[in-house]
């Protein structure tokens, strides 16, 4: 789904107003039958789920579990599924958690960034761009928040997708933590904090599927 970066202004200026889900509803009234939402399971991203099921109860809901979840995040995301009916799509890394451990120790520290980038290329990024190029959706719903990551503030409700090739909506764009919290909140829905992404080993850091950079990471 292509558009001009005039368009892109236009729709986030339009959609600013909107809530989450009418802007999901519009998302999936665009997508021709070819929309998905990405999770990992993280804090806060129950709501994601919550208004894309709203808006499509099928939609392919695309998970790299990349073998390093804890418990919780696990039983987070299986109740979660079983919640919502979710039209789950999880996608594996080709080297098992424990594979990869034997062969090349311990997860890389945030010191160590080209490590971290290597790993994610294998545990995160190949698994995501092979479930993207299956599922080839047109319209990428994300739960991207400007306040994440500093990264992030070039971004915006509606943004183009060079990596995939998709329009990527991230509904919840512009809400704070204290935002998220009420959502929830209204929306009786449950959390998970015990959650530890391995590709990124900080907050602040980007694991690649967000950058420009993840788009070659894998091939390299």
């Amino acid at each position: 789904m292509s558009l001009s970066p005039a368009e892109i202004t236009r729709l986030n200026t339009e959609l600013r107003g909107k809530s989450p889900l009418e802007i999901v509803r519009w998302a999936v009234a665009q997508a021709g039958g070819r929309a998905i939402v990405s999770t990992n399971f993280r804090p806060y991203e129950a709501a994601v789920l919550h208004v894309a099921v709203q808006a499509q109860a099928d939609i392919p809901v695309l998970w790299v579990d990349h073998g390093y979840n804890r418990p919780a995040t696990y039983k987070h995301a299986e109740e979660l599924r079983t919640r919502f009916k979710l039209n789950l799509k999880p996608f594996l890394p080709r080297m098992t958690a424990a594979h990869r451990d034997a062969i090349h120790g311990p997860i890389p520290t945030t010191e160590d960034e080209e490590g971290l980038k290597k790993f994610s290329a294998v545990m995160k990024l190949e698994p995501f761009q092979r479930g993207m190029k299956e599922l080839a959706p047109s319209v990428w719903i994300t739960a991207l928040r400007k306040v994440q990551n500093p990264n992030r503030a070039g971004l915006d409700i509606v943004s183009p997708d060079d990596n995939f090739g998709a329009l990527k909506v991230s509904p919840f764009f512009h809400f704070s933590d204290a935002d998220m919290e009420a959502y929830l909140e209204q929306h009786k829905l449950p959390n998970e904090w015990d959650y530890f992404d391995p590709a990124k080993a900080d907050e602040k850091r980007e694991c690649g599927l967000h950058a420009a950079w993840g788009k070659k990471a894998v091939n390299a």
